[in-house]
């Protein structure tokens, strides 16, 4: 908002300056609409300059101060040339505007292949901020999940919420489905939880694409504009960011490779919770969630068993144990035998 009122007084301002003193020879009114008319046009450069990136920007200067400079040596010819003196003017200043609209042009398309930070420190803090930022997902956010793997070290820059995900994220929060109602302002509750932690940089950046719809294509389309990578837990979302070439952190994948190793051949004991799609088989799980299948305990629903593991099936969703009970009691679970009295 204060700077649509900056714009709007640079207008203004400038107007009333050209409608005072009437530059060019043109009338009060027509002063009035030339100095809108060059106003408004800066205003159109302000926006183009803003959207190009530092090494463009820079590429751009560079390009025009050598145009600038080349137009000069020119015109140093020009004036001892046998030319009158308007037709010397023109061309002057036709050179002058030529060379350095092409050094404008070059520089700009030119300056990718810069290297800004070669350049000091000073122009080192416009890509590597972002580059080590993560931008978050809703799906993420909802998990909950983020928050303690980012209090505890391991996600570090600035984490980015775009105001569209929070839209998202408001809409689940105001659902009729109390479940995901529920979700939603748990999502809520991390974001103040992360909010409220000095040690964590949470940015909410109003950038969006309108033209894009679909809310996984704008995080994409923002991970890119900012290289950055993009934090989810989504399955889908990972397989379109990879062929967007865009860099993925999915939690579920940090939670399977936090998992704990398991060999065939070790013994463990499993709480069976349920009955199993093959005949015969009951199911539990790990403290960390890794459903153990094992076979022949369909009867022992309800009731800790004593398993050997017997092989692991690591799949897209996660980590399947399969196990048979233990014919072989531990031995702390061996039965006691009452001693009997040798005699002779």
């Amino acid at each position: 908002m204060d700077l649509i009122l900056l714009r709007v007084l640079f207008v203004v301002l400038l107007s009333v300056v050209c409608y005072f003193l009437r530059p060019f020879g043109l009338t009060a009114w027509q002063g009035a609409l030339a100095g809108g008319f060059a106003a408004g046009a800066v205003i159109v450069f302000e926006f183009r300059v803003r959207a190009l990136s530092l090494r463009r920007l820079i590429g751009a200067v560079f390009g025009s101060v050598l145009g600038i400079f080349g137009a000069a040596l020119f015109c140093l010819v020009l004036r001892s040339a046998e030319l009158t003196k308007d037709t010397s003017a023109v061309l002057q200043i036709f050179v002058l505007l030529l060379m350095t609209y092409i050094g404008l042009l070059v520089g700009a398309n030119k300056g990718d292949l810069l290297n800004p930070a070669a350049l000091g420190t000073f122009f080192n803090t416009d890509r590597p901020a972002k580059r080590s930022a993560k931008v978050l997902d809703t799906s993420v956010i909802i998990d909950g999940r983020i928050a303690d793997i980012a209090e505890a070290g391991f996600i570090d820059g600035v984490m980015v919420i775009p105001e569209f995900v929070l839209r998202e994220l408001q809409v689940v929060a105001d659902s009729t489905d109390s479940s995901k109602r529920q979700r939603g302002r748990r999502g809520l509750d991390m974001l103040q939880r992360m909010q409220g932690n000095a040690n964590l940089q949470v940015q909410i950046v109003s950038e969006d694409f309108p033209t894009i719809r679909e809310v996984d294509l704008k995080l994409l389309e923002l991970a890119k504009k900012w290289e950055a990578k993009v934090v989810t837990n989504d399955f889908n979302l990972n397989k379109v960011a990879h062929l967007h070439h865009v860099e993925v952190l999915n939690i579920n994948d940090l939670a399977n490779a936090l998992k704990p190793v398991v060999l065939p051949g070790e013994r463990m004991t499993v709480l069976i919770l349920k009955e199993g799609k093959e005949y015969n088989q009951g199911v539990g799980y790990l403290d960390d969630g890794t459903m153990v299948v094992v076979d022949h305990a369909r009867k022992m629903i309800g009731r800790s068993v004593d398993i050997s593991v017997t092989s692991v099936l690591q799949t897209a969703s996660g980590k399947m144990i399969f196990g048979k009970m233990d014919d072989n009691p531990k031995s702390g679970d061996a039965p006691r035998t009452t001693p009997v009295e040798l005699t002779r």
